[in-house]
């Protein structure tokens, strides 16, 4: 499958160009245009039912995925992500997969598998949710991210401290814990809240910006508006 990410870093667009019957999966939504012999198909994200429910309701990805397929000649699909950001192509292999940010997930080609990974209160923690994607099987994964993506490669036993709105993904080769940022003081007054801890070997993909933040930002600059408005 033939790909390019357009537009990099801060606005990008994945373009995928298929050949007669090779497919990709994309989350519902993602699609921005394709050629008129892209034969679309909307399915559960799983076979299994439970599965589905899953990803859909903690993962907090769409119940549902469409199949885009290339019929009779080769087609173009492009696809991005509502975050203002980069775009990552992640390979999927039997040796190595990954745990994603439940929101960074765009495509992924055949024979990849998605996943919820359940590590209980301890472990779980992720961002604001109790819920992570670990994806497993073979072949290409999509992720994006929100700002650019910083990449770091850990040797064994080579640890990163990372907190959890900047984490986008990392190698299911790694240990991983989830703690508070310092003690209570700077938890509560240092405002990073929890942190992960990543031991190597694996790769650690880091967004650039923090949409919480973002948000509040763009709140400081709304806020004085809707009060003048509402008096």
């Amino acid at each position: 499958m033939k790909y390019d990410i357009k537009f990099k870093p801060s606005y990008s667009m994945l373009v995928v160009t298929l050949e007669p019957d090779e497919k990709i999966l994309a989350e519902s939504g993602a699609m921005t245009y394709m050629t008129p012999n892209i034969e679309v198909h909307t399915r559960k994200r799983e076979t299994s039912l439970l599965g589905t429910l899953g990803l859909a309701i903690f993962g907090r990805q769409s119940f549902w995925v469409n199949e885009y397929t290339a019929r009779n000649s080769p087609g173009e699909v492009g696809f991005v992500s509502a975050p203002v950001g980069d775009i990552e192509k992640l390979e999927i292999t039997p040796n190595q997969g990954y745990i994603i940010q439940k929101a960074s997930y765009i495509a992924s080609t055949e024979n990849v598998d998605l996943d919820i990974k359940w590590e209980g209160f301890t472990k779980g923690l992720f961002g604001q949710g109790l819920f992570m994607i670990k994806v497993t099987g073979e072949g290409s994964l999509f992720i994006n991210t929100f700002g650019a993506i910083d990449k770091h490669v850990l040797h064994p036993g080579q640890h990163l401290i990372v907190d959890n709105f900047h984490l986008v993904a990392f190698s299911t080769t790694c240990n991983y814990e989830v703690t508070k940022f310092g003690g209570l003081k700077e938890t509560i007054l240092g405002g990073e809240g929890l942190v992960t801890k990543i031991e190597g070997p694996g790769e650690v993909y880091i967004q650039t910006k923090n949409l919480g933040e973002f948000v509040e930002w763009l709140w400081t600059l709304i806020e004085p508006r809707v009060r003048a408005r509402a008096r």
